[in-house]
């Protein structure tokens, strides 16, 4: 099988999907925009061949390039498992006459409005929405909906350029900073926890599912900087307060027609016991997500969601033995990493259940907290019974320290 695969270096977990795709026996075509020989090895060890490319971007100049590139050949799939590539992917199907979404059926994972829209009319408890283009129709939306209302990009991931907006105040003075978003979407603030609903799937059905629990949510940890930000993967995914979420999540996937891959949702409980959904991205959740999923149910999802793409089947048994948080550290300062305290303290005090822990060296810079999760590294920790768990997590997050100067 012919798999051409978008940008197979970055982001950073995206290799261990083209191991995965080779293991199952395809043969992995990659396109990206960086030379070859910046590829790491053992991801040009397992391109069948590589086209670079001068821009990812630009749909038409990509699609036509890669056509000239493998014509003659038949392709089976096309995948894109980074955001910004999944309409691009689209297209080049339609255009190679590959398996998978086209992209009218694309659209909706992409554009937040829209794909509220599909779910509200199929009877999905969706935050009240709007689209705008313009500072009068977000005043607009914004005076429609009611306060607190939530501003972020149409075609965005994860919550960068996303802020919670009181009042009309806050309103003038946070849209100077979107002048870079054309189009974002005005939604109403939804208090309560925010879970994800995580699925692979082959021809409709669902192969694996799996529910993380934000802590805390995302829009406050992506502007508080001194919180190590937790996602919790959940044992017991059967949890009396988590049924209704998690057949919302079908129901999702029925109104959208997702049928083949990966997929990522995000929903909210609130104190009453409703559920409303979010979003839903055909791709896995980023940041190292996957990770922490495999060692929740020690699974290699991979390869797992390469089978299920490739052959329609995921014949790894599914164990549900622990919870995991997956967690992410900040340092302190500005400049490089000087200084790491309480790391060996927590491996003596923890160490079987920290099962990854990647830190940066020290001299290093400190990265962009803002733009990057795992801008000062990140770690997996693990145990079965999930209060325990939180404890060795917060322990951790407030023991464990990085300092830059």
């Amino acid at each position: 099988m012919n798999v051409v695969f978008l940008s197979p270096n970055y982001p950073a977990e995206i290799p261990f999907f083209v191991r995965g795709l080779a293991a199952q026996g395809a043969r992995v075509w990659g396109v990206g925009d960086q030379p070859e020989d910046a590829l790491p090895r053992e991801v040009r060890a397992r391109l069948a061949g590589y086209l670079q490319i001068k821009s990812l971007l630009d749909e038409e100049d990509a699609v036509e390039a890669v056509c000239k590139w493998l014509a003659g050949r038949t392709v089976e799939r096309v995948e894109a498992l980074w955001e910004p590539l999944v309409l691009l992917a689209a297209r080049m199907r339609e255009a190679l006459d590959a398996d998978g979404h086209r992209y009218d059926q694309i659209v909706p994972f992409r554009d937040k409005n829209r794909m509220k829209e599909v779910l509200s009319a199929a009877g999905i408890r969706t935050a009240r929405h709007a689209r705008a283009r313009s500072l009068r129709e977000v005043r607009d939306a914004a005076d429609h909906i009611g306060y607190p209302i939530i501003i972020k990009p149409i075609a965005g991931a994860g919550s960068q350029d996303t802020y919670r907006i009181d009042d009309a105040i806050e309103l003038e003075r946070t849209v100077r900073k979107l002048g870079h978003v054309p189009d974002v979407a005005v939604e109403e603030f939804i208090e309560g926890d925010e879970y994800t609903y995580d699925t692979v799937c082959a021809n409709g059905r669902i192969l694996f599912d799996h529910i993380a629990w934000y802590r805390p949510r995302p829009l406050i940890a992506r502007h508080i900087e001194w919180i190590t930000p937790q996602i919790v993967s959940l044992r017991d995914i059967d949890a009396p307060h988590l049924r209704d979420g998690r057949a919302m999540g079908h129901a999702v996937l029925r109104a959208l027609g997702h049928h083949t891959g990966f997929t990522h949702m995000e929903w909210f409980r609130k104190a009453d016991g409703e559920v409303v959904f979010n979003e839903i991205a055909a791709r896995p959740a980023g940041s190292r997500s996957v990770d922490a999923m495999n060692y929740a149910c020690d699974i290699d999802l991979f390869t797992g969601w390469a089978e299920a793409v490739m052959h329609g089947r995921l014949t790894q048994p599914v164990e549900r033995r622990y919870n995991a948080a997956l967690m992410f550290k900040r340092a302190q300062g500005a400049g490089r990493i000087q200084r790491i305290d309480g790391q060996q303290e927590l491996e003596a005090k923890f160490g079987p259940h920290i099962v990854a822990l990647e830190l940066p060296r020290l001299g290093s810079l400190r990265g962009h907290w803002r733009e990057h999760l795992t801008a000062e590294g990140w770690m997996v920790v693990r145990h079965p019974d999930l209060e325990l768990l939180l404890e060795i997590a917060d322990t951790i997050g407030t023991e464990l320290q990085l300092y830059a100067w």
